[in-house]
Parts: C-alpha cells; sequence; structure tokens
C-alpha cells in the first residue's frame, strides 16, 4: 500500500529536476499523474515535448500510471486543459503540485521589462492559472456533495522569502507564491482543499549554472549523504499530498535531510503614542531600529542562498 494509492495528481514541470523526482515518487507511492512539461530551456525559451514523454515512459516501465501533458502552464486556456487532463485520463483530481519555472537572473538595474514579465508569467501566473481551474473542479465537485481531501503544494523559495540579489523577477514571483498559498489554504478550505508551499534547495540545471555552488555539489555528492540531490525534497511533497496529512498554510524549507517551518513575516519592533506623529518625533524614536535587516544567514547558509536561485 502506497501513502497516495487512488489519488490523481498533476506536476508541473515535471520533465527534469524537482518535478520529475515529484513524479516517481508519486507512482511509487501509488498516484496516477499527469506529468506537465513544456520541455523550454532554462530561461524558458524553446520546447521540447519529449521532456514530460520520458518521465511517463520510466512511470509506466515501473508499472505506475501516468499520462504526458505538454501545455504552458501561464497560458491560461492551456492551464485549463492540463486539469481536463487529469479529470478526463483519470476521473478526478486530488493534487497538484505547481513546480514549473524559469529564470532570468538580471540586476534590477540591468533587468528588462522581458525578463520580469517572462519569470513572474511562469512561476506567478502560472501557479494562479493552474490553481484556479483545478480549484474551479474542486468547488463543483463540493457543490455536489463530495468530502474526498484535495491538496495543493507550491513552489516557493528562499530567494522570494529572504531576498536574493539579481533576482527582482525571480524572488517577487516566489515571495507571491508564499502569499497566494496561505490565501488558497483559506478560501478553499471549505471545497476540502489544503494548501501549502516549499522553498526547496537542491541541484537542478538551474542551481548548477549558479556560480559558486558547483564545488559545493561536487563534495556533497561525493558524501555518504548527497543533502543537494533533488530527490531529498520529493517525501515532503508526497507528505502534503497524502489524504491523511493534517497541514495547510505552511511554508516549508527543505534541505537535504533538514526540514524547516517559516512563519512568515513578523513583527519584531513597535513604538507607539496616541497621537499623529511628525517627521521629528520618528526620527527620534526609530534611533534604535537597525539601519537595515538582519538577513539571518550563517556562513555555513550562504551557500543555500545561492542556490535559491532554482528549485
Amino acid at each position: 500500500m502506497g501513502h497516495l494509492d487512488g489519488r490523481v495528481a498533476v506536476i508541473t514541470g515535471g520533465g527534469r529536476g524537482l518535478g520529475r523526482e515529484h513524479a516517481l515518487l508519486f507512482a511509487a507511492e501509488g498516484a496516477k499523474v499527469v506529468v506537465n512539461d513544456l520541455g523550454g530551456r532554462a530561461d524558458g525559451s524553446g520546447t521540447d515535448v519529449s521532456a514530460a514523454q520520458a518521465v511517463v515512459d520510466e512511470i509506466r516501465t515501473a508499472g505506475g500510471e501516468a499520462v504526458a501533458d505538454t501545455h504552458s502552464v501561464s497560458d491560461w486556456e492551456g492551464a485549463r486543459r492540463l486539469i481536463r487532463t487529469a479529470i478526463d485520463t483519470f476521473g478526478d483530481l486530488h493534487v497538484v503540485v505547481n513546480n514549473a519555472g524559469i529564470l532570468r537572473d538580471r540586476t534590477l538595474v540591468n533587468m528588462s521589462e522581458e525578463d520580469f514579465d517572462s519569470v513572474v508569467d511562469v512561476h506567478l501566473k502560472g501557479t494562479f492559472a493552474v490553481t484556479r481551474h483545478a480549484a474551479e473542479y474542486w468547488r463543483d465537485q463540493a457543490k455536489a456533495g463530495a468530502t474526498v481531501d484535495r491538496s495543493l503544494v507550491n513552489t516557493s523559495s528562499g530567494s522570494g522569502l529572504h531576498g536574493n540579489p539579481g533576482q527582482t523577477n525571480y524572488a517577487s514571483a516566489k515571495a507571491g507564491i508564499a502569499a497566494m498559498t496561505q490565501i488558497a489554504a483559506k478560501e478553499l478550505e471549505r471545497y476540502h482543499v489544503r494548501a501549502n508551499a516549499i522553498a526547496p534547495v537542491a541541484r537542478t540545471r538551474l542551481t548548477e549554472a549558479t556560480p559558486g555552488l558547483g564545488q559545493v555539489m561536487v563534495e556533497s555528492i561525493e558524501a555518504d549523504f548527497d543533502e543537494w540531490h533533488p530527490a531529498n525534497i520529493s517525501p515532503i511533497v508526497g507528505l502534503l499530498a497524502a489524504e491523511s496529512c493534517p497541514f495547510s498554510g505552511h511554508v516549508f524549507k527543505v534541505l537535504g535531510g533538514e526540514i524547516g517551518l517559516y512563519q512568515g513575516w513578523t513583527v519584531v519592533d513597535t513604538i507607539q503614542q496616541s497621537a499623529r506623529w511628525t517627521i521629528d518625533e520618528l526620527a527620534a524614536a526609530t534611533k534604535h531600529m537597525p539601519n537595515k535587516p538582519a538577513d539571518g544567514l550563517t556562513s555555513k547558509h550562504n551557500a543555500q542562498a545561492k542556490a535559491n536561485r532554482g528549485q
């Protein structure tokens, strides 16, 4: 008996990296999987329909059930058709894992409108579009009397939760996904839907291109436990997708064998008076506050911060 027996799951970006590992684990745990992947390059250009099909073939060879889908998640109609693929093929939809993503790193002053729009389009709009069409189906099922557990698992990043220089587009999208997840958890609860997000750090084609990470990853491969292997991320996604999972509205950091629970923005200092502040009063009252926020990163986590460039 697998932890996901009978669950129908859509996994976007499922042809490579984290998505591929998610799809393989889900199938091994008994899920019926729609492997969605446009097959583009890391920057979003091009297509390769063989990426998703290769994972489907691997699943089927192992005795699992899967189907390939190559619709673009950022296309409204494509996202709708992706959801319909799951329903029409397997008869239902229990889990959506939003994992698809691209990178176009630039400093803020060098970033073009296209750099910004393309990354936000895939990550933020893509997560919204797929979730929106899935949510409509789940709402209709709930109104028809179904009480089946549904699960949404989104992919955020430490880049968005901590801020990573050179990634205004990517970090903004990932921060938005974390907020979207919390809102979805509140709005979709009435339809028996749980929503969570992960902020993964792993070796993928996106992170492998990050300066300074190559040697760290090589050392990890040579160690007894490869903490950068993308398969390390998939078990928490499987847990969040399982019918027995109680979590909703959370964001989890995942690296190797480490799982962390984010708390989100927290007010850490307050000044208050019973009248409107003047600028001079504020200048005096805020002198004790730090000029810059602490980034909270130890030297051990500096490499992890760099790896936040991809999922």
